[in-house]
């Protein structure tokens, strides 16, 4: 990274939502560069052009300028508005991919947001709408985004046609508070749903089954919910798959997910995608902490932007994004993270109880506010 006259410079395509967010809720402008210069189709992909197009629908006054050859972006952010607005997102990346940056700036513009958004809910890459209703929504609550906040499915839509169609409500926020999520808690209840679009009904049972298997060994307390979609909720391609949230006796919410392969590639199994989840599921519990590896990075986000006082939070390992995203929250916000790395706990025998190593961040906010918001 570099400044040159008050502009942020930096060269590739990785981490390109976490840049713009992030000059979004600074007003800083940025300019990146080099993005997929070398490779024979170079410049941005279609579905980072459909994020730009969705940057532009939430902001007013917004200055975007990409070069002939799209490897340079220039963006100047405008005000942050909010409203209501359809989308249509690139069915590349799922609606997941775009809600993710959504949920960081809907809370801060002048209108409480009202969005509908089509696209692909659910694939192998990117968090699928259940979990960002049942675990995204549960860390913005913790910090004072509650009332108004709201997810609903219309249509579910599978790799590579899409079809899918979600509403999505949240209301705006003045102040966010200051957190302090040290006690990870341990795992009460594991809830899930499993789906299937254009596919045979037995499908999500079949998931069910095959994740209880291993999920029975450990908890009593399990309930997976079957969606099967039909006729023009079910979207324009045939897929299945399943998500899973651990619930801790703290209120913190863990969650893990795997998604079929497209169409024209090697055929999914149910039986092998239900233990695959599970097993995905104990790994996340295993790493540890109050937020699960994705959402690391949203938590650390809201703590960044509380009012001018200290949030500490309790995560497992951090991810290469966590870690690339707190360079990005000093670049934008001047704001350092302490970060401690915490005594495995040890169990009466001497074995070590915990996964991974568990790391606690504290940070003084920045005391944003988002001024648009009149005072009640």
């Amino acid at each position: 990274m570099t400044t040159e006259s008050g502009i942020l410079k930096y060269e590739g395509c990785n981490f390109f939502r976490q840049r713009m967010v992030l000059a979004t809720l600074s007003g800083k402008a940025i300019c990146i560069s080099k993005i997929r210069h070398k490779d024979d189709d170079p410049g941005l992909k279609d579905f980072e052009a459909s994020f730009i197009r969705l940057l532009d629908k939430i902001t007013n006054g917004s200055y975007i300028e990409v070069n002939q050859t799209g490897t340079q972006v220039r963006y100047q952010p405008g005000l942050l508005m909010g409203g209501t607005f359809d989308h249509d997102c690139h069915v590349q990346r799922a609606i997941g991919y775009y809600m993710e940056a959504l949920v960081c700036l809907a809370p801060f513009g002048k209108k409480p947001v009202k969005a509908v958004l089509r696209g692909v809910t659910n694939d192998q890459l990117d968090p699928s709408v259940d979990v960002i209703k049942a675990v995204t929504f549960a860390v913005l609550k913790k910090f004072g985004i509650d009332e108004g906040l709201e997810l609903k499915v219309n249509r579910r839509g599978a790799p590579p046609n899409g079809g899918g169609e979600i509403l999505f409500r949240c209301p705006i926020i003045r102040n966010l508070r200051p957190l302090q999520l040290t006690k990870p808690g341990k795992i009460k209840r594991i809830r899930g749903v499993a789906y299937a679009m254009r596919v045979s009904p037995a499908t999500p049972n079949r998931i069910v089954d095959s994740a209880r298997s291993i999920l029975n060994q450990f908890l009593p307390d399990i309930y997976i919910y079957t969606d099967h979609m039909k006729g023009p909720q079910s979207g324009k391609s045939p897929g299945f798959g399943l998500s899973l949230v651990a619930e801790t006796t703290e209120g913190n919410f863990i969650s893990a997910e795997t998604a079929s392969n497209k169409a024209g590639e090697e055929a999914s199994i149910p039986e092998d995608l239900g233990k695959q989840t599970a097993l995905l599921l104990m790994e996340e519990i295993y790493r540890g902490g109050c937020v699960d590896s994705r959402h690391q990075s949203l938590a650390l986000l809201l703590m960044t932007l509380g009012q001018g006082d200290v949030s500490k939070i309790v995560t497992g390992p951090l991810s290469p994004y966590t870690i690339q995203f707190l360079r990005h929250l000093k670049d934008f916000f001047r704001v350092m993270f302490k970060m401690e790395v915490l005594p495995s706990e040890v169990d009466e025998d001497g074995s070590k109880r915990s996964g991974g190593d568990k790391v606690l961040l504290t940070c003084i906010s920045s005391g944003f506010t988002n001024l648009s918001k009149t005072v009640m």
